[in-house]
């Protein structure tokens, strides 16, 4: 009998295509308490992934924001290059306290905080402001009344940067700025433009680097402003020369990361600030007074709407 090889290819590939066909409906047709297990077992699986994701991305996130977190500038009142000129307190007798009249005020612009006063371990320095976002551009204008102190360019830290002395003993520093709208000398009020907000120095980014001074010594901006608001705190706010340890260290000590606002319950000041979601019967609480006392003193009534902002008596 001659062997025929395509007959035999033939039946071998149906045979195969059969066993296949069966192993596939036997798959097909498995039994739910099977497919349950298997599809459990998929789903944690599934899970399991998912959770190493999000813990990827958290560290990776965190990751970046440590790396882009950038360096403090050099203090222009003690280390920078015309520190001699920037800085004309460096012999001046200061005192132990100091109440500070704050309440004709503007913001110097309306970003939000994108980094905090404080100090930064990673480069084992202080950052003496606080930085504000804005674009390149952006109006940047005068926090109090006062006469511009200087108008100079710092290369390695706040690029061009503006120093206004105001009539109330504060200095307020604005820098990465991309143009003056002043001249030294110059007087201005508080809202009036000084410059345009930038990206200029040692800056990886648009934004306002902000301070306030008394005398020489940063101030946490924060602990006189409420940036969330746009509005200061209080009508008056207390230097306290103890907040820090060393007449020309501006660094707070451990326990004390911001300079002390004066306090309406300390019977510090006789008004307070409206904050959003402020009510009478809230503040009446907090200053230790009553709704009727403070419609009294405000001529107002009860169902009067408070505008976050306005500054409201209390005493």
């Amino acid at each position: 009998m001659q062997f025929n090889i395509k007959k035999f290819t033939a039946a071998t590939a149906l045979a195969l295509a059969t066993v296949l066909s069966v192993s596939a409906q036997t798959n097909f047709n498995r039994r739910p308490a099977q497919h349950n297990a298997e599809h459990q077992d998929l789903l944690a699986y599934q899970t399991n992934i998912d959770e190493q994701i999000k813990l990827k991305e958290t560290l990776d996130y965190m990751d970046n924001i440590f790396n882009e977190e950038e360096e403090p500038e050099m203090d222009i009142y003690t280390e920078g290059w015309d520190s001699g000129t920037v800085n004309p307190y460096r012999s001046s007798d200061v005192p132990e306290t100091k109440k500070i009249d704050v309440s004709n005020f503007a913001m110097p612009t309306n970003g939000y905080v994108t980094s905090p006063y404080g100090y930064r371990p990673r480069f084992r320095r202080m950052h003496k402001g606080i930085d504000l976002k804005v674009q390149i551009g952006d109006t940047i204008r005068a926090a109090f009344d006062g006469k511009v102190r200087l108008t100079k360019f710092e290369r390695k830290g706040y690029g061009y940067y503006v120093i206004v002395r105001h009539e109330n003993g504060l200095e307020t520093v604005y820098g990465h700025l991309s143009k003056f709208l002043v001249k030294p000398d110059e007087y201005v009020k508080a809202g009036d433009p000084i410059a345009l907000g930038g990206n200029t120095g040692r800056s990886t980014g648009p934004h306002l680097h902000f301070e306030t001074r008394y005398m020489g010594y940063a101030i946490n901006p924060a602990a006189i402003f409420d940036f969330a608001n746009q509005t200061t705190h209080t009508d008056e706010f207390t230097f306290n020369k103890s907040t820090y340890q060393n007449s020309r260290d501006y660094s707070p000590k451990k326990k004390s990361t911001k300079a002390v606002a004066s306090s309406s319950k300390s019977g510090n000041s006789s008004t307070v600030r409206i904050k959003k979601g402020d009510t009478l019967s809230k503040i009446a609480k907090a200053n230790g007074t009553t709704v009727d006392k403070l419609c009294k003193l405000n001529g107002i009534s009860r169902t009067t709407t408070l505008t976050a902002g306005k500054p409201l008596k209390v005493r």
